[in-house]
């Protein structure tokens, strides 16, 4: 084998309960790691030295690269150099609550191994995917999960949004760091550990028990986040919340028509993704 392109997938958060700060400076929470089809491409091919490209300028070519950062602890796991061609096609938005970073880096890690056959165990992998960060592990195996720990206690569950889609994106890059270190953590009213796709029809009725703990913080500083929901509602929404630490917003719909004509009246000013 000479190359493997791989699509990378991004996520939403489907409630995110932020429990309480751990002695390590990590915060213990519990949510639903969903994954959706807006998707990253890598590509990973057999080279003489080690490169790394990418479609998008703002994404460096430097060490503090999550991407890169995957492949460095590879090579020091093998003591030897990688000699990989990567090239990034970045379509998920950065900094946005999605994962897009943490996606390239999971599947940065799975495509090394098997493109050098270098057969890293899974529990080896999984190490290395939360050193980099704490919502790497869910994607080496992205099915909708629920998390705990710092997101990396994973169990998969029944769960199935079978209604549209909507993200939307205003371009507001909130760290993920800042959001932590301005959050009060608390015990959450509505546990998300019971929630199945087959224990609930009116989606509509979790509007106020599933939150993000996240939401109170990104609205008073981006009001305009707010003000994203307020119209998602507004558009026949039956469901909308904030992903991650934001700031991409998430609607659920009650069928094509009405996402879509929502999708129509974001994209006019901000990133769209519909599915």
């Amino acid at each position: 084998m000479k190359k493997i392109v791989i699509k990378s997938p991004a996520k939403i958060n489907f409630g995110l309960n932020v429990v309480s700060k751990r002695d390590d400076g990590f915060h213990d929470i519990e949510t639903i790691f969903y994954p959706v089809e807006l998707h990253d491409v890598l590509t990973f091919e057999k080279a003489e030295r080690f490169s790394f490209t990418c479609n998008d300028k703002s994404i460096h070519n430097d060490e503090n690269n999550l991407v890169i950062k995957a492949a460095r602890l590879i090579e020091l796991l093998v003591k030897q150099e990688i000699n990989v061609s990567i090239t990034l096609e970045k379509n998920i938005p950065i900094a946005a609550g999605l994962g897009g970073g943490s996606s390239n880096a999971a599947h940065t890690l799975l495509s090394i191994n098997e493109l050098f056959a270098l057969q890293i165990s899974e529990k080896t992998l999984k190490g290395f995917a939360l050193q980099l960060g704490s919502d790497v592990p869910f994607f080496l195996h992205p099915v909708p999960s629920f998390a705990t720990s710092r997101g990396e206690i994973l169990s998969p569950i029944n769960f199935e949004i079978a209604k549209p889609i909507l993200l939307v994106n205003p371009g507001i890059n909130i760290s993920t760091k800042w959001a932590y270190q301005n959050i009060t953590p608390k015990e959450p009213e509505f546990s998300l550990s019971s929630l199945q796709s087959n224990s609930f029809h009116n989606i509509s009725s979790l509007n106020g028990r599933i939150v993000n703990d996240f939401e109170e913080i990104a609205f008073a500083t981006h009001p305009q986040l707010a003000e994203i929901k307020k119209n998602m509602f507004e558009l026949n929404a039956e469901f909308a919340l904030m992903s991650g630490s934001g700031s991409t917003m998430f609607g659920i719909f009650p069928d094509d028509n009405s996402a879509q004509s929502a999708s129509k009246h974001f994209s006019k000013n901000y990133f769209t993704y519909l599915q």
